[in-house]
């Protein structure tokens, strides 16, 4: 059994205003040259199809072409992300059930199988939280709590398939994980990440949402996005894991390949005063790549943009970080906030208007409304 697995597409979504849906497009031919040359058995695509919940038409008519494109090679099974809307993304669901694409977006279904071959693949869409705890009747709030029910239902179907190999496709944060700059927070609703143990027995484990390939275990994996969508991601080696499920069962762990997948532009991260930027021969090898820049410079350089760009003329970012007083004030905004939650951030907002640190209640307002527009967001 071959299976190739992939993840966080983001269809739609621009590369600081580059766009990048040629390069996707790219992808989507690269994956389905993949999956012929590999006679591969299921592709498996664990979340974040497209970018936001209302994608944009392009973006729509890319995921079709690629779903019908690798249906008349293979079967496939798609789950929502966390950046999918579940209604818009599992609109025909059951009709392409019939065709071998299967789209699980609903956590009602979650240990409903998808037979293949020899195997039970088991679609666990992103869980919101508080979407699935009243419904769940689950006493904890949190992503542990959700995914754990999530799992007992999928064990209680693997108990009764004897000898069928099992695979499980989850959008989760594994403790341990690896994050990038370009994932969205879902710590909103409780502890944002799971342990890994929660999917102990399974014979592999297809993850999503992490945008770095990244090893968990053996049989637990993320295969990253199939682009960089942030510079923090510059070292990445972007593709997919293609999977074989060895013929002893649970005793026999898979083996698992990655397929590098075509690169539109490296990028690459420069800081340096820019006069030394403008004449250091060593950096002749990056003048063709996307560039975040960082200036060093005591004084901030006039015209910086325009005199990099001469020798780099695929800078995208430019900061500024004078030596020696750096500080809070020359970062920007949206650097002093990426590590902080939503709920911090809009805590230190009241904190600040009241004079005073937000009380548990107004913590508890602001959480609500948090969630109210997730799930509004998310096309619930």
């Amino acid at each position: 059994m071959r299976l190739l697995h992939t993840s966080d597409w983001h269809l739609g979504r621009s590369f600081h205003r580059e766009d990048l849906l040629g390069a996707q497009a790219d992808f989507v031919d690269h994956l389905v040259e993949t999956v012929r040359a590999e006679r591969v058995d299921c592709v498996l695509i664990s979340g974040d199809v497209y970018d936001r919940a209302l994608p944009a038409v392009d973006a729509v008519r890319l995921c079709d072409e690629a779903l019908v494109r690798l249906r008349e090679l293979t079967r496939v099974v798609l789950i929502a992300g966390n950046h999918d809307s579940v209604q818009r993304l599992g609109f025909g669901s059951a009709l392409m059930d019939g065709s071998g694409v299967h789209v699980r977006t609903d956590p009602a279904r979650v240990g409903e199988p998808v037979l293949i071959g020899d195997a039970a693949v088991y679609p666990i869409p992103y869980l919101e939280p508080e979407l699935v705890r009243l419904p769940w009747g689950l006493e904890e709030r949190g992503h542990a709590a959700a995914l754990g029910e999530a799992m007992r239902r999928v064990r209680a179907d693997m108990a009764t398939r004897p000898g069928l190999r099992s695979v499980v496709m989850a959008h989760a944060f594994v403790t341990g994980g690896a994050a990038s700059d370009s994932e969205r927070d879902i710590s909103v609703g409780g502890a944002s990440s799971v342990p890994v143990q929660l999917f102990a027995g399974v014979d592999y484990v297809a993850l999503g949402h992490l945008h770095g390939r990244q090893r968990m275990t053996d049989r637990v994996r993320y295969s990253g996005s199939p682009l960089a969508y942030s510079f923090s991601e510059d070292a990445h080696v972007k593709g997919s894991w293609l999977v074989e499920l060895g013929a002893g069962g649970a005793e026999e762990g898979p083996a698992a390949e990655f397929v590098e997948a075509p690169v539109p532009r490296p990028l690459a991260r420069l800081r340096g005063r820019i006069d030394d930027l403008l004449a250091d021969p060593a950096y002749e090898a990056v003048e063709g790549h996307w560039l975040q820049i960082t200036l060093t410079d005591r004084e901030r350089p006039s015209a910086a943009m325009e005199r990099l760009r001469a020798r780099f003329p695929h800078t995208l970012v430019l900061g500024f970080e004078p030596e020696g007083g750096a500080g809070e004030g020359a970062r920007t905004w949206s650097e002093r906030v990426s590590e902080r939650s939503e709920l911090d951030i809009a805590g230190d907002f009241v904190a600040e208007m009241g004079q005073a640190e937000a009380t548990e209640a107004e913590r508890e307002l602001l959480h609500e409304a948090f969630e109210s527009f997730r799930h509004k967001s998310a096309g619930v």
